[in-house]
């Protein structure tokens, strides 16, 4: 069998020897940690009999708090791997001077920044938004559940196959070396004729289904399930940006999955679409995933809004100032967002015209964004500050943030952006907002909420130690590049010629290596949080005081959330119903109709993953047989209807008088 060509590569496709990368050390290293990390975790956990445990109360759980955190780990693990590309490239640039060519060939430096831009906005952003969305919201609005269980534990694995299918690029075959957002013609089947771009390409649509499904569900969740009483504006302004938030997904993500659907065709069919010729336009290209690229970033900022809003309201001791100017800021920011996507290429020729619209609305779109910011300073003036690691995360955004925006509306300029559009400055003003607006929103809505979700804090030393190096080293790390771009430094440049160069790339490195160590203190903080989890715990079910209503009910939560439907009479919904002597009745329980889980989700995502395989390397074989799986399980899935079950009555009765119990026993 292996003697005949013909059949190995039917068998195989393009898949052979040469695509284990033997050859690169630090890739043969990095399998080598990650197989014995690997072999550890399996053993440890078949070791503790903990697999039927995950299966059945995880893997397969329909319960929005559980998927919820299952998204934020996920995203967790995808922050180590990008953090640890970014730590490269910063080494190599700090090295590669007066000859000198660094630790990273030039292929393998590409392939890097591409991985590192993909997997952090992909899939440590984006999950790590989607997961504190799906755990807080339904809390906040008083529902049982997101609407569609089942489609919320599919829409999570599928996003984690689609990061399955970018980290199998690192010990098989390669990545895209095009730059994250795969510009043709670079991108294109001439350029680049290997597997990276279709690593890069399956992997966005295959977690681009979830991400969509995703934001169906949360849409449908926020519109239809609100408690009684909670019309639009009484909802909590978290809840505000999510629902604004998931409309841009809805309205932008199947923007990005035609656009790869026409490259995948320009690879695999010999299309022109954004080819240089026979009718094709690369700049097509460029429009639309702009078009979906620049909403994106407002996906992932606008919850970090609402996180702040609500730490801000809760650690200030008063309501949120100006709530309705708020939400329509939020609004506002939500429809300009699709009005300002050219400005990301100034530089394509557009002419005068357009240029100058695209820097207005550009400009324009920090109006609403600055009242935010003016809006929680009102909301500090004159309160009584307490100053917690979710506190200190807000006021390290504000400042941060702000510098970022002004550099934003500095390239909102067109002339300006002309001189800086592809050097350094543009780098670090991206990470400025992204790092300064949302990790630091993403940090402090995990510290915030980790109570709710498993009713002890995280403990505030450590705390304090990620905050501090987190933002001292993100001024060492962006702030050099600022100045060097201002000297004309190109980005994507893996070697200088200039020694004096040399010093700001090292400071740059300084500061990567700080973030460093505030990733590990936060690492650090969830492990002696959980030893210490007894001194932490605090079962009155607030432990910030927290002014939405998911702080009405224990921490962690019950399975079904509420049993009693809350009513609810004001934006301030939980300090409304302390004033109003709010107790819940013992009597009168009825069972609680619950979706039962199911493991359909991990089965499709699995099939997707070996489909998008067979479609990588040609393995036309096992892309056909994955597809066919996949229909044939989702349509069992379809008519099996035996996937509810009922909490009875007298659990609900346990459980609640427990939580009235400990309600008294706080006073």
């Amino acid at each position: 069998m292996f003697s005949n060509p013909e059949l190995m590569k039917f068998i195989f496709g393009r898949l052979t020897l040469d695509a284990i990368p033997y050859h690169e050390p630090i890739l043969v290293l990095t399998f080598v940690a990650v197989a014995i990390g690997g072999i550890a975790v399996l053993g440890a956990v078949t070791y503790f009999r903990l697999w039927g445990y995950l299966w059945n109360e995880w893997f397969t759980s329909v319960d929005h708090k559980k998927i919820g955190v299952m998204y934020v780990i996920l995203a967790l693990i995808m922050l180590l791997r990008g953090f640890a590309d970014a730590l490269m490239m910063r080494g190599q640039q700090a090295m590669a001077f007066n000859g000198n060519e660094g630790f990273l060939p030039p292929h393998h430096y590409d392939q890097v920044f591409t991985a590192h831009g993909v997997i952090m906005i992909f899939f440590m952003a984006m999950p790590f938004v989607t997961g504190l969305m799906n755990l807080v919201v339904p809390l906040q609005i008083g529902a049982r559940d997101v609407s569609f269980p089942f489609l919320n534990n599919f829409s999570f694995w599928m996003t984690v196959a689609g990061a399955v299918i970018v980290m199998i690029s690192l010990f098989v075959g390669e990545f895209a070396r095009t730059g994250w957002l795969a510009y043709p013609p670079l991108s294109g089947g001439d350029y680049s004729p290997g597997v990276g771009v279709d690593y890069y390409i399956w992997g966005l649509q295959v977690a681009g289904v979830g991400t969509t499904l995703s934001g169906i569900n949360l849409i449908a969740t926020i519109v239809k399930m609100r408690a009684p009483g909670m019309t639009m504006m009484k909802m909590p302004i978290f809840t505000w940006t999510s629902l604004c938030t998931n409309v841009l997904i809805v309205a932008s993500f199947p923007i990005l999955t035609a656009t790869l659907a026409l490259l995948t065709l320009d690879r695999y069919v010999g299309t022109n679409f954004f080819t240089n010729d026979l009718g094709g336009n690369p700049m097509m290209y460029v429009n639309l995933i702009w078009i979906w690229g620049h909403p994106e970033v407002y996906i992932l900022v606008l919850p970090a809004f609402g996180i702040f809003s609500e730490v801000v309201s809760t650690f200030s001791g008063k309501r949120l100032f100006g709530y309705t100017s708020m939400v329509y800021a939020t609004v506002c920011i939500t429809v300009l967002s699709y009005l300002v996507w050219l400005h990301h290429f100034f530089t394509m020729g557009s002419g005068a015209s357009v240029n100058s619209f695209f820097g207005i609305t550009t400009m324009i779109i920090s109006i609403p964004t600055g009242a935010k910011i003016f809006n929680w300073l009102f909301t500090m003036y004159r309160g009584r500050i307490r100053f917690e690691v979710p506190m200190l995360w807000t006021m390290g955004f504000m400042v941060t943030f702000v510098i970022g925006g002004m550099t934003g509306v500095l390239l909102a300029v067109p002339p300006a952006d002309f001189v800086l559009h592809n050097s350094l400055f543009l780098i670090a003003h991206f990470h400025n907002v992204i790092i300064g607006g949302v990790v630091f929103g993403l940090m402090a809505g995990v510290t915030f909420w980790f109570p709710k979700a498993f009713g002890y804090k995280l403990d505030p030393f450590w705390g304090k130690m990620s905050f501090w190096f987190w933002l001292v080293g993100f001024y060492f790390a962006f702030m050099p590049l600022y100045v060097l771009g201002l000297m004309g430094v190109t980005r994507r440049m893996s070697q200088f010629d200039d020694p004096s160069l040399q010093i700001w790339f090292i400071i740059a490195a300084f500061g990567a290596c700080l973030i460093a160590l505030g990733i590990a203190s936060f690492v650090i903080q969830l492990v002696v949080s959980y030893f210490k989890r007894h001194e932490l715990a605090d079962l009155t079910g607030d432990p910030w005081n927290g002014r939405t209503l998911e702080w009405s009910i224990s921490s962690p939560p019950p399975a079904y959330n509420f049993a009693f439907t809350p009513v609810v009479h004001d934006t301030d919904a939980w300090d409304d119903m302390k004033k109003r002597g709010y107790s819940r009745p013992l009597l009168g329980f009825k069972p609680i109709h619950m979706p039962k889980n199911t493991g359909t989700g991990v089965i499709l995502a699995g099939l997707s993953v070996a489909m998008a395989f067979g479609l990588i390397w040609y393995m036309w074989w096992l892309a056909i047989v994955s597809f066919v799986a996949i229909i044939a399980v989702s349509i069992s899935h379809t008519f099996n209807y035996n996937r509810d079950f009922y909490i009875s009555a007298e659990e609900v009765v346990n459980t609640e008088a427990t939580r009235t119990a400990l309600l008294a026993r706080k006073g």
